[in-house]
């Protein structure tokens, strides 16, 4: 069987349209068209119910999808594993990232490692919540966090301390507050993630721990909607100093309670197993690393 039509077989069951997969592709919808048909010949089944509305999955074509998603799979890992012996930077790498990191910073780098490895593709997915490595089809992941499943593989990045923030013309307006209690009296901006609404934010020094319980007038599940906020002169951002590492540097946000620290944070690389760690993966690792090293220094000289 082709390979390029059991792909295209799996993203027209995934996108339920074989104008979406033909554009994935690269190819006409009447070439897609063709390559269904002759694929449902090979296999002597129908594997779609067309009509002019809509595209179903048959019930042949939801059994053969299971082997063929772990047909192309494997053969993704076959090109994975020549790669890794010859030491090459190739193939397909499926990375997740959280959003702030994301856009803001890691999007670049990314760019730059394209460019400097044309055998090497993307499959980028940017977003708060925590990624399933099966069921997303990611190959690594970048996190913040403690790792919670010991047989994954995990690459340390960086630790990252918290820092609270606001605009110049948020201070302007509001004061700027001069001890952590004093957050009680202005408008914070809070991160919500799946149930979890992050509004005690913690910090101390020489005098001891202050655990202050905040509010404020806008949430969002979006840790990149709330640093939008901060700079936008709204309020009071409580965050990583990797994700407003260059709104410090450029004077977008000013950092506040210099004489106080907050818990750290770890970033992590994170691949589901030793399978996926590609020397594409460890470019990835080494990069980030360097990245996120000079960032945080350039920062903190803010």
């Amino acid at each position: 069987m082709n390979i390029t039509d059991l792909n295209l077989f799996v993203r027209t069951a995934d996108s339920g349209s074989i104008t979406a997969s033909a554009q994935q592709l690269d190819i006409s919808p009447a070439a897609a068209s063709a390559a269904l048909k002759r694929l449902e010949k090979q296999l002597g089944a129908q594997l779609f119910i067309r009509s002019t509305r809509q595209l179903r999955i048959t019930t042949e074509g939801e059994h053969f999808l299971l082997y063929c998603r772990q047909a192309l799979e494997a053969l993704e890992h076959g090109q994975a594993s020549i790669n890794s012996i010859q030491g090459k930077i190739a193939g397909r790498l499926r990375f997740s990232v959280s959003s702030d990191l994301g856009r803001n910073l890691v999007l670049p780098w990314l760019d730059q490692a394209l460019e400097q490895h044309p055998e090497l593709s993307l499959s980028l997915s940017v977003g708060d919540s925590v990624s399933d490595f099966y069921l997303d089809r990611v190959d690594v992941a970048m996190r913040y966090g403690e790792l919670v499943d010991s047989t994954m593989v995990a690459f340390e990045i960086a630790t990252v301390d918290r820092v609270a923030c606001a605009s110049p013309g948020y201070l302007a307006k509001q004061g700027e507050p001069q001890h952590p209690n004093d957050l009680r009296e202005h408008n914070c901006l809070l991160y919500r993630l799946d149930k979890g609404l992050y509004d005690t934010w913690e910090f101390h020094d020489d005098q001891g721990r202050y655990r202050v319980k905040v509010k404020g007038n806008r949430e969002s599940n979006d840790a990149e909607i709330v640093r939008r906020w901060a700079v936008a002169d709204q309020g009071v951002l409580f965050k990583s100093r990797l994700d407003v590492a260059m709104d410090l540097q450029n004077g977008r946000l000013v950092q506040l309670f210099k004489g106080f620290q907050s818990p750290p944070l770890k970033v992590w690389l994170i691949c589901p197993s030793r399978r996926q760690v590609t020397p594409a993966v460890l470019m990835l690792r080494d990069l980030l690393r360097q990245r996120c090293i000079e960032l945080l220094s350039n920062s903190r000289d803010n």
